[in-house]
């Protein structure tokens, strides 16, 4: 129930980890994955799963690369 943001009230994270990047980051600025992020959703965007798993590979590795820092 995104209208109400019962998730905030209560304290619960359930599903709001999976979108930080697009989340409103301070003073308005991109967050540092927001680019790989948003490739990974446009690409899977109108796609069954498991057809986007298997066509967004490349742009979800990049996006978990930049998640966890693993090619800095």
């Amino acid at each position: 129930m995104p209208f109400w943001e019962l998730q905030r009230q209560l304290g619960i994270d359930v599903d709001r980890w999976l979108l930080r990047q697009s989340m409103p980051q301070p003073y308005g600025k991109a967050g540092a994955c927001h680019a790989f992020e948003r490739e990974w959703v446009e690409c899977g965007h109108g796609l069954g799963q498991t057809r986007a798993r298997r066509e967004c590979q490349p742009e979800y590795e990049d996006f978990m690369e930049c998640m966890h820092r693993t090619k800095l």
